[in-house]
């Protein structure tokens, strides 16, 4: 019998502990937090703000695996996570289990090795109810918004609406950039740009490419300078040479690690924060949640011989990082590997690059600066006829000296950065001042000035940090929520065509073109929803200061407060609460003559009954006639693309000439209609989505029957077998492979059977059923659930 007891948050995490300490030692997992706010009553005394905890049935198992465990043991060590939620478990199980939390043993660590865990061991210390009375402040004041506001949008907006403290924030930040984008008009201007040849000593010449050093407002500007250039000399009128040098990143943080890998690998933020966990839990990194920079004597240490081994001596430089954000408090180290000789990993693809992405960005911030030169040449424009106003070409190269940290590692530039990398690596030939070049050709091409960009998950992390608003933890789960509550989407829309004017002079001669770019493409990028706009409006006209960022930003100063021991959290919620309930309730109570982001576009010419826009119960809709006439008003959803804020009657008007009856087929009437998944065909009870760039207002019969017989064949492709004896049963084609479908459950079939699906016997397919039923569900604890 284990003389101790050791309890982490995940299975896989006390699987990787378990390794490294004796058979006095059982390391159990609690699979996250065992306890809860209550459901009812907001799970909160209103009077103390003391908060009330369930058990959920879900945990009452592991619950009771623990107490017993817990009896049998002469200690029991709680090994959660180094961050207040982390101590806020360890709080809980110590409730929960009846243990003392002023003399139970807390073990914390920030990496998953053998040392660590040992000296944790070695030096354990107690619950900091501190940390933990920080949590619960978070908690009690995230539910008391969430559960008293949820409810106004319920019945002001439409139901199954949430708000939340941070989450509301995040979606006004998206919604204020769109606006910016949808009033920002671009202004036109004309880029010059010269191509040079520059001879050499042996007769060759080499291109260089230069930019004038002034923008034409005009069209003709631009064709009058290009027209005072057909007799112009270029002259080198300057080369200056400046040693420079560059510096790397720190070591990574939470949200600086959301960001790369966003940027380098393309990963959702919550994937990034799911594999770190996975790595941390295998021991592979250090702690992933943290907004620390600095790093151990041990990581320091073991970098030099590293660095020195792969690429020599003069390209390690030691340095040290402090973190700067005030009430930094999750781990107290940088995001870093274990192992810092470890340059690669066995795992899956996400977990190898992700891993690799921690091992350089760790490696270069020790190596030595990038030694670069930076060159700038001026050549002067003289013509007989003009002085061209003090204008001059100006071409840019940067030769890099010496690689230093370079060699490893390059930062990655977002969306929102205006440096200018084009030229960083382009190599100039050789020149001298006063010498004379001939022009191939300049070139002004028409420019317009560029929108605000919209927010990635990368960019929205940055600013939400720039601003204090949440915390490394809570970042994920904010962006999750805010695209999964549908007030954000990722755009798909690639943008639309614009005409640009190009001028290019040749020789004697002025020619024009008309090109075409894309602009305003929204891939990938958050985008508001109606719901999103009309949510974030009510918010900001009846709940201001909740949304206001001064507010979230001073409230996490206040649970820094709170984890330092100098604030009372109840007496922190009790100064919110006094002022928040009274506007709830003055809200819920106020009468409006129409509902929130309502909006009446006009007249039907054909019934006279008023049309309008809204927010239905399942998303935006127009709506002609209203409750109080005696024929009940019609509704139409709106179609991809279309807003609440800028459809207009004519487009409205339009959505109700579907459904479209587009003839007869097998006796049956086709009907082409749009609904909330988008553009289809139907056909009896079979649907049939429309491809995307297929107009439903355009789709003729011979185009839906065809659409339906495809659907037909897939369909039939898809049931591989079925057994009379059990009509339930049947092996189906998958989009990930063959399965088993029985009593409204799908069961994988094994690779080693995947080829031979359709000829598996009733027999066989039970056994699969059984072989699948016993294995254990996922459980991956993951902070994006959490609330």
């Amino acid at each position: 019998m284990q003389k101790n007891l050791v309890i982490v948050e995940s299975p896989a995490k006390a699987k990787t502990i378990e390794k490294f300490l004796g058979a006095d030692y059982k390391v159990m997992s609690s699979y996250g937090h065992i306890r809860d706010l209550k459901k009812k009553n907001f799970g909160v005394d209103l009077d103390t703000f003391e908060p009330q905890y369930e058990i959920p049935a879900d945990k009452k198992k592991v619950v009771s695996d623990l107490r017993a465990q817990a009896k049998k043991s002469e200690a029991v060590w709680l090994a959660s996570d180094e961050d207040r939620e982390g101590e806020a478990i360890s709080w809980h199980l110590a409730e929960v289990l009846g243990l003392d939390p002023k003399e139970t043993k807390r073990i914390v660590f920030h990496e998953i090795t053998k040392p660590a865990i040992l000296a944790a061991i070695e030096h354990p210390r107690h619950i900091d109810l501190n940390l933990v009375d920080a949590q619960q402040a978070r908690r009690v004041l995230d539910r008391l918004v969430g559960f008293k506001l949820s409810p106004v949008l319920w019945r002001k907006v439409r139901p199954s609406l949430s708000a939340g403290r941070v989450q509301s924030v995040a979606v006004r930040l998206i919604v204020e950039r769109e606006r910016e984008i949808q009033q920002f008009k671009p202004e036109e201007s004309y880029r010059v740009t010269a191509l040079f040849d520059v001879p050499d000593d042996k007769g060759h010449t080499t291109p260089l490419r230069a930019e004038l050093n002034k923008r034409f407002s005009s069209k003709e500007q631009a064709e009058a300078f290009l027209e005072s250039c057909k007799q112009a000399s270029y002259t080198i009128d300057s080369i200056s040479k400046r040693p420079t040098q560059r510096t790397p990143a720190p070591p990574f943080t939470t949200s600086t690690l959301q960001q790369e890998a966003a940027r380098k690998l393309g990963f959702p933020v919550a994937v990034t924060m799911r594999v770190a966990q996975s790595l941390y839990e295998s021991g592979l990194i250090t702690y992933m949640r943290t907004d620390s920079m600095n790093l151990s004597d041990l990581c320091l240490n073991s970098c030099a011989p590293v660095i020195t081994n792969i690429m020599g001596a003069n390209y390690h430089q030691r340095r040290t990082y402090h973190t700067h954000a005030k009430g930094a408090q999750e781990a107290h180290e940088a995001i870093r590997p274990t192992d810092m000789a470890r340059q690669t990993i066995t795992g899956d693809s996400r977990e190898q690059r992700l891993y690799e992405l921690i091992w350089k960005r760790t490696i270069a911030c020790q190596m030595a600066n990038a030694q670069l030169e930076r060159t700038t040449v001026n050549i002067s424009v003289t013509s007989a006829t003009d002085n061209h106003n003090g204008y001059y070409f100006q071409a840019t190269g940067e030769v890099v000296k010496f690689d230093g940290f370079l060699r490893v590692y390059r930062e990655s530039q977002g969306d929102d950065d205006n440096a200018n990398t084009a030229d960083e690596s382009r190599l100039l030939p050789p020149m001298s001042e006063g010498q004379n070049l001939q022009n191939q050709e300049i070139v002004a091409q028409q420019r317009f000035t560029q929108q605000p960009p919209r927010y990635t998950e990368a960019s929205l992390v940055h600013k939400l940090e720039e601003l204090g608003i949440g915390r490394p933890s809570t970042y994920a789960p904010t962006i999750s929520t805010i695209q999964n509550r549908e007030y954000v989407v990722k755009g798909d829309n690639e943008g639309q065509p614009r005409n640009y004017c190009q001028l290019t002079l040749a020789g004697n001669n002025i020619t024009e073109q008309t090109l075409t770019e894309n602009v305003g493409s929204n891939r990938g990028k958050l985008v508001p929803t109606d719901t999103g706009l009309v949510v974030n409006d009510f918010l900001m006209e009846y709940f201001p200061e909740i949304m206001d960022y001064n507010f979230t930003a001073n409230v996490e100063k206040q649970f820094d407060e709170v984890a330092e021991g100098k604030e009372n959290w109840t007496q922190m919620i009790s100064d919110f609460y006094k002022d928040f309930d009274p506007q709830v309730e003055r809200t819920l109570n106020e009468k409006t003559e129409h509902r929130v982001g309502e909006r009446e576009l006009g007249t039907d010419p054909q019934t006279g009954k008023p049309v309008s826009v809204k927010i239905g119960r399942f998303g935006p809709v127009v709506q002609i006639g209203t409750p109080s006439d005696d024929e009940k008003p019609r509704f139409a959803n709106l179609n991809k693309g279309q807003s609440i804020e800028t459809i207009t009657l004519d487009e409205a008007l339009d959505l109700f000439k579907l459904p479209r009856t587009l003839g007869e087929f097998e006796e049956q009437t086709v009907k082409a209609n749009v609904g909330r998944f988008g553009p289809y065909v139907q056909i009896g009870k079979l649907f049939v989505s429309i491809p995307k760039g297929e107009d439903p207002m355009d789709i003729t019969l011979d185009r839906a029957i065809e659409l339906i017989k495809d659907k037909r064949d897939k369909e039939a492709k898809s049931h591989l077998k079925q057994f009379a004896e059990e009509p339930e049963l049947e092996v189906r084609a998958g989009r990930w492979g063959p399965y088993i479908s029985y009593q409204g459950k799908n069961y994988k079939i094994p690779k080693k059977d995947a080829d031979r699906a359709a000829e598996l016997s009733l027999d066989e397919c039970k056994q699969i059923i059984a072989s699948e039923s016993k294995k254990p569900a996922t459980r991956t604890r993951s902070r994006a659930t959490k609330k």
